[in-house]
């Protein structure tokens, strides 16, 4: 249930609605720019603006000016239906929604719970990011420097220009104190999935699908695993026979978990002719699909530039930092033949490449971010596939080739074996406390320093800092805009969160997971441990992810996805590569040579090369074998179809009999 909260403005009481977006505005913000921007937002559509609610914080000294947007809930089901968000009717029935048939959704005395958080704030947030220049409008007002072109983003070129300095939703504390015991705190049940979605929205809810959909799927890899350890030295072709055979079980039949997914939530029609991203740059003109006027850009354009220009350049990044990690190999073996040398000196190459590894990754993620943004891409599921893309390449060369030049170069299995188990349970041990726990113990660690500090007695009327504002001239005052009650919890809040580390998507915590992936299934046949190393970690990985979104992480905005889209092909690309790593790897190992020693080198090599040619087969049997869509799903899109078509055919004869009565009235 939506509560309104009251704030008072000059002794009125007014009721505001729950804050789904807080924007915050640069500190040195012009007194113009900041009602400019206001007015876009809370201005009529017809006038360029969203149409939306808009509360001030209060003028504070050291805090930068801050709003809260919000709308009612008559205006939340309309946007709804404007964005054709479907929702399940009373039948049980998926479709779109409409303001006209709501009494087939839901009571209208419960209208303001149709909607869930996460549904509003990709509302609300379509709405601000869809606040285009007008043709007049040729730079943000007041910024004679900040350029503008018609239709474009207006808040996303604030942000880009530092104007804006975030736009971030608020925590909903009662659902996650609510989420917290059946989620994070319990560790022995399945994540409240639907709940997650309610909350997150669907891009969160899929990441954890996934997370857990793998961590089961490793089971049997693990008990393997054990298994391999007691067995005679000649059943390891067949313990990486049957691991291949489980990682492409595992990523087919997620597949197939995907499309249910995504028919469930009403995501499984999202398309690239889906409306264009907040930054994607082009003339405005009548879409040819919708017939709503929207940026337009030729599709060739975008091509060009990723084949002609990104795809050279991504190729040369990846070969650069492959030059590096042979150099810092070669350094390393020089350094092993110096007589005498001590330890410490012969690790400092590996040293330096790690923090090179680091510093490479920082820097090629921001710029492989400005290459897709400038490739641009229509929309942010073509964005974000594109992005990944290139980021994975990267990081599949920083993370595998040194274990790849291990393996058949130097070809020393121990150490091979050594460094898989040192990146299965010492780093990833790690990375779990640097991403969950670290940062709450140096949030805890900050606001105790804080507390010893001696703070001055404010006055309980803020006169003390309105007079500071005025005096450096940084009171910025909003003409037609209330302001929050000082005591209203939502200012603290924002203030808090506001200082969070920001979530902007899962794209880290899948890389773990494809890291992980790799270093299980690439080299399985020279540590069969692997697997159990990697359900320990994501067992206790779908605990810390969840509790570093609900407690240390700002709320991350919701967006709606079908699949996992660009990852789903990355770990396939890594499946396959695993037959060919693992029919070489058993190709040179010792024990399993052991087995026929009568066999010439040429013979071995056969015997494997046949094998792999084998498992890439069945792969691809299995491929086929297991559909993309269940039966039921298939069964319910044909409906659908169907139904959408028998109603089109009614809504053409009830017209044409209209139009035939129309005609006969005139004739008489």
């Amino acid at each position: 249930m939506m509560n309104l909260k009251d704030s008072k403005v000059n002794g009125e009481v007014v009721s505001f609605p729950p804050t789904y977006i807080v924007v915050e505005f640069g500190r040195d913000i012009k007194t113009e720019t900041a009602q400019w921007l206001v007015d876009k937002i809370s201005k009529k559509k017809k006038d360029g603006g969203a149409e939306l609610l808009v509360i001030r914080q209060p003028a504070t000294y050291g805090q930068n000016l801050t709003v809260h947007v919000s709308a009612e809930v008559d205006k939340l089901l309309e946007l709804a239906e404007e964005l054709e968000i479907r929702k399940r009717d009373k039948n049980g029935v998926l479709r779109e929604f409409t303001v006209d048939e709501i009494e087939e959704f839901i009571d209208i005395s419960e209208k303001d719970q149709l909607l869930t958080t996460a549904d509003r704030q990709v509302i609300v947030r379509h709405e601000l990011e869809n606040i285009r220049a007008l043709s007049h409008e040729i730079c943000i007002l007041g910024h004679l420097e900040c350029p503008l072109y018609e239709g474009q983003s207006i808040m996303s070129a604030c942000l880009h220009y530092g104007i804006i300095t975030q736009i971030y939703p608020l925590h909903d504390t009662e659902v996650i104190r609510k989420l917290g015991p059946s989620w994070y705190k319990n560790f022995f049940q399945s994540p409240p999935f639907e709940d997650i979605r309610t909350y997150f929205g669907e891009s969160i809810t899929l990441y954890f699908e996934f997370l857990t959909f793998y961590t089961i799927s490793l089971v049997p890899p693990t008990i393997l695993g054990f298994l391999q350890m007691f067995l005679y030295p000649g059943t390891l072709a067949v313990f990486s026979i049957l691991n291949i055979i489980c990682a492409t079980l595992f990523l087919e039949l997620w597949r197939r978990k995907c499309s249910e997914l995504a028919f469930i939530w009403g995501t499984i029609t999202m398309t690239s002719f889906d409306e264009p991203r907040p930054n994607f740059r082009g003339v405005m003109g009548v879409d040819a699909v919708t017939g709503k006027t929207l940026p337009q850009a030729p599709r060739f354009i975008t091509h060009l530039k990723m084949y002609c220009v990104s795809l050279p350049i991504v190729v040369v990044c990846m070969f650069g930092a492959f030059l590096v990690m042979l150099f810092s190999f070669w350094v390393e073996d020089h350094l092993r033949q110096i007589p005498d040398i001590p330890i410490v000196m012969i690790y400092i190459p590996s040293i330096v490449y790690a923090i090179l590894v680091y510093a490479m990754n920082l820097v090629y993620r921001r710029f492989a971010t400005f290459l897709t943004e400038w490739e641009n891409h229509r929309t942010q599921s073509q964005f974000d596939r594109h992005r990944v893309t290139k980021l994975v390449l990267f990081e599949f060369v920083n993370n595998f080739m040194s274990l790849f030049y291990i393996a058949f170069v130097i070809q020393d299995m121990e150490l091979l074996r050594y460094q898989l188990a040192v990146l299965l349970i010492i780093l990833q041990a790690l990375n779990n406390v640097q991403e969950a726990i670290l940062p709450l113990l140096l949030k805890h660690c900050y606001h105790k320093m804080n507390n010893k500090i001696p703070l001055k007695k404010e006055t309980p009327d803020r006169r003390g800092s309105i007079f500071q504002l005025k005096q450096y001239g940084r009171l910025i005052e909003l003409v037609g805009v209330k302001e929050l009650d000082p005591n209203d919890s939502r200012i603290q809040q924002a203030i808090t969160e506001g200082s969070m580390e920001k979530y902007e998507d899962p794209y880290d915590d899948y890389l773990e997971l494809f890291v992980q992936f790799g270093y299980v299934f690439l080299f399985s046949s020279v540590y069969p441990m692997a697997a159990f190393w990697a359900f320990l970690n994501n067992f206790l990985e779908i605990r810390s992810d969840a509790f570093k979104l609900c407690c240390v992480n700002q709320r991350p905005m919701s967006r709606k996805v079908k699949d996992t889209g660009a990852w789903q092909r990355s770990f396939q690309a890594l499946c396959a590569l695993s037959v060919m790593t693992n029919c070489a790897l058993l190709c040179l190992s010792p024990s399993l040579r052991s087995v026929a020693p009568d066999l010439s080198p040429v013979a071995w090599v056969l015997c494997f090369v046949f094998l792999e040619h084998l498992l890439m087969g069945l792969r691809q049997v299995l491929h086929y074998a297991i559909p993309d869509k269940p039966e039921w799903v298939r069964v319910a899109l044909a409906r659908n179809n169907f139904q959408s078509k028998q109603a089109l055919k009614l809504q053409r004869l009830l017209r044409n009999r209209r139009n035939i009565n129309q005609s006969m009235k005139k004739v008489f």
